[in-house]
């Protein structure tokens, strides 16, 4: 369910462990959350979109080497929930997308990505626009933007169960 608008939220990173810390908070508040979960990550090449991901899909508990998906388009990492009670929890599928390299949102059709999107997963896609009405509305979208010193974050819950999860992490 789509969400009254809400303004961004700000956020300032003097450095990539910043960010990377707040993804780490960020994943914390996600657990139980119905998926599928959509987040968006915008801004320009070289912003912290990817540190960003692989930040936050290695919080989520996945223990591998995380990929950029620039030359792939999608990478699908299964992770094992942190703190959850053994053999008590499923597994929360993560998939990264990259779109930069498309020309044309209609490739994602054979992507076959409503296939890819359960109850248990986070989509997590980059540059976004490119994908055009093939690509499910957010439920986080988060722009990056070149700052000095480090990188700037404006992002906002785009809805209704995504606010839930923003309210305890602006307060925290």
């Amino acid at each position: 369910m789509r969400a009254p608008q809400l303004p961004f939220e700000k956020e300032s990173f003097k450095n990539e462990q910043q960010l990377v810390n707040f993804a780490h908070n960020f994943a914390g508040k996600l657990h139980g959350f119905d998926g599928p979960l959509i987040i968006w990550l915008e801004g320009e090449l070289g912003t912290g979109k990817t540190t960003f991901a692989r930040s936050l899909i290695r919080a989520l508990g996945y223990k591998g080497r995380v990929k950029s998906p620039t030359y792939g388009l999608l990478e699908h990492y299964q992770a094992d929930p942190i703190n959850a009670d053994p053999g008590n929890a499923d597994p929360i599928n993560i998939v990264h997308m990259d779109l930069y390299r498309i020309s044309e949102p209609e490739e994602l059709e054979f992507l076959g990505l409503t296939d890819l999107l359960d109850e248990q997963t986070i989509l997590l896609v980059e540059w976004p626009y490119k994908g055009g009405r093939w690509l499910p509305e957010p439920d986080f979208l988060f722009e990056f933007a070149y700052a000095n010193p480090g990188r700037d974050l404006s992002w906002k819950a785009c809805t209704d169960r995504a606010q839930r999860s923003r309210t305890s992490l602006t307060t925290t």
